[in-house]
């Protein structure tokens, strides 16, 4: 029995049992168990009846198409945000020419360490209803009107948007911090010697070689943005008028847990994994991941 357990062809399934028993038990399971909830009423704890395809047919309603257009337009906005902005720090950043790169690192990263939710409150008083929050109080001194912040959808909008980018700037920066450092300085120096500039350097050395990164962050963004749920909770946790602020995932909270139709919700969330599954797969097969090499 001891030299079962030491060897070497049993090994390498004995370390990974326990990752494979987790994802079992937390995500396969699971998984299955939505899967074939969305086709049930669920009356009970154990109690569920067969419905077919009813759960989807409700799923087509008016909410559900605000909250895919917010969850759509929010991911659009984060990308255009989360992608182009942190790859400009980083680059500055990881310049030799830039003085105090250390604290500026420190102080671009340090809001990926707060709680949305600790965030979402310093957000909510600082664009608050009231004449005397700071960003009404600003407008007013520039003698301009203020602003209801929460209850327009444009404005709205641009909180979560801001609110994210805030939190997760940081982090991306560090991720294309790591790329940068690992790109061989004698391109660049080349590069200089054939007289090419720094944005030639920046568009044909630093972006092509950025590139995994920057496949990476983008497919987690779209994953983030449509499952984004804090952010609207935050904002909106005592009602959302005209559905503004409601996300797909709010809907999922809003039918299983406050309505108790767990079927729905489920509808709900095999929908999003479509939707997010089918994106990815997209952006993914055009930056050409799927392409054998030699094509």
């Amino acid at each position: 029995m001891k030299n079962l357990f030491y060897s070497k062809t049993l090994a390498p399934y004995i370390f990974c049992t326990p990752f494979l028993l987790s994802f079992c038990i937390f995500f396969v399971y699971p998984a299955i168990t939505t899967f074939v909830m969305s086709f049930q009423e669920v009356i009970g704890l154990n109690n569920a009846r067969f419905i077919g395809l009813a759960n989807y047919k409700r799923l087509l309603n008016e909410h559900f198409y605000n909250a895919l257009q917010t969850n759509t337009i929010y991911t659009i906005c984060t990308v255009l945000v989360l992608i182009p902005i942190p790859v400009l720090f980083a680059v500055f950043l990881n310049s030799k020419r830039m003085k105090g790169t250390t604290f500026f690192r420190s102080a671009i990263f340090v809001p990926a360490l707060t709680s949305v939710i600790v965030a979402g409150v310093a957000f909510r008083l600082i664009f608050g209803e009231l004449d005397t929050a700071f960003m009404n109080s600003l407008l007013i001194q520039l003698g301009l009107p203020p602003q209801k912040w929460m209850m327009n959808y444009g404005t709205g909008m641009m909180l979560m948007v801001t609110l994210t980018a805030w939190r997760y700037i940081g982090i991306n920066m560090v991720y294309y911090l790591a790329g940068l450092q690992n790109i061989p300085e004698e391109l660049y120096e080349s590069a200089e010697m054939d007289g090419a500039g720094a944005f030639s350097t920046f568009w044909h050395i630093t972006l092509p070689l950025l590139k995994p990164i920057i496949i990476y962050t983008l497919t987690i963004a779209i994953f983030d943005g449509y499952r984004m749920f804090g952010e609207s909770f935050v904002f909106w946790n005592e009602g959302m008028p005209g559905d503004i602020g409601l996300t797909i995932v709010r809907y999922i909270y809003q039918q299983a847990f406050q309505r108790n139709d767990m079927g729905m919700g489920s509808a709900i969330g095999i929908t999003l994994l479509a939707i997010v599954l089918v994106i990815n797969l997209l952006q993914l097969k055009w930056f050409g991941l799927f392409k054998k090499e030699g094509d």
